[in-house]
């Protein structure tokens, strides 16, 4: 059955979900992978935005990440069988297992069949994902925890901009966009300010060597809950007309208030770009300021191509 097609919030599937639909499609037909991706999203009356959303890393959509992982354990329990390459049917065992279970299958059903849990003893690995959730694929599973990680990461970096002086992360800054390639990355591209005479500016980057082309930068370490008004802004575009200058940066470790983008995007002959404290920190892990790897993990996976190469 499809979903209502007036429902227009009902979540994509769960890899488990998929499991009775996509073993009475191989009952009545051979399906390849691709095919699975694209009926079950049929299925389940899916728009073509839903249809097409990927996981996280990219790496394939949810739809067909979930129906990949949903033949993988009908193939651990002898329910479907690769009949051709890239092809697969259901076998006498499947036919009779979707009778055995009308209306759903679960992981639990498939834990019943003999020799399925000893089927994926090779990957110890996939194993304990299983274990522990079984409406996610390993791969949405890394990537969930990756978010995680990540999100923990960014509230750590904001507590510790936070606890150093303003001189800090004036620096630190510079640092980042240095980093980034403003100046060419020269050592002696940026120039850090913040003192009388420099009308409020916090530093400054020589993107040539003559210094004839200059961004100014300003850099406010304010709490989170302090946004930068229109008048900030706007001081910062007048320090730059008395400096003879047309770009500058303004970066945050608070927000903007509505009305300070507006301004900006209202467009000047000065060009500013606006970087708060979300977007600082994802730029400072981006390019590794702040930041270590603390391990590189590769996630291998099959290469259906090479063994299943049409003849």
């Amino acid at each position: 059955m499809t979903r209502d097609q007036s429902d227009t919030h009902m979540p994509i599937p769960t890899f488990d979900q998929m499991l009775r639909p996509l073993l009475a499609l191989a009952a009545e037909r051979q399906i390849t992978r691709r095919d699975a991706e694209v009926s079950m999203a049929k299925h389940f009356g899916l728009s073509a935005e839903e249809a097409l959303q990927r996981i996280p890393s990219g790496a394939s959509t949810y739809v067909g990440n979930r129906s990949g992982w949903a033949m993988s354990h009908l193939t651990k329990g002898s329910l479907i069988s690769r009949v051709a390459p890239k092809t697969y049917r259901a076998t006498d065992q499947g036919r009779a297992f979707l009778s055995k279970c009308p209306e759903r299958i679960t992981v639990k059903d498939l834990e019943t069949i003999e020799g399925y849990r000893a089927a994926w003893e090779p990957d110890k690995n996939v194993k304990v994902v299983v274990e522990r959730d079984k409406t996610r694929s390993p791969a949405e599973s890394i990537d969930t925890a990756l978010e995680e990680l990540n999100a923990d990461l960014r509230s750590k970096l904001l507590t510790a901009i936070l606890e150093q002086t303003p001189d800090f992360f004036e620096q630190l800054v510079l640092d980042l966009l240095l980093k980034m390639g403003y100046g060419g990355s020269r050592e002696d591209a940026a120039e850090r300010l913040g003192k009388s005479g420099d009308e409020g500016i916090d530093g400054r980057i020589n993107q040539d060597v003559l210094g004839l082309d200059q961004i100014m930068v300003q850099a406010k370490r304010y709490a989170l809950d302090r946004p930068i008004d229109r008048t900030t802004i706007q001081a910062f575009i007048g320090s730059l007309a008395g400096q003879g200058v047309t770009k500058g940066i303004f970066i945050t470790t608070s927000r903007f208030a509505e009305t300070s983008q507006e301004f900006v995007l209202r467009g000047s002959s000065t060009r500013i770009q606006l970087i708060d404290g979300q977007k600082l920190v994802d730029l400072m892990m981006r390019h590794h300021v702040g930041v270590r790897v603390q391990r590189t993990v590769e996630v291998l996976d099959l290469d259906h191509n090479y063994f299943e190469d049409e003849e």
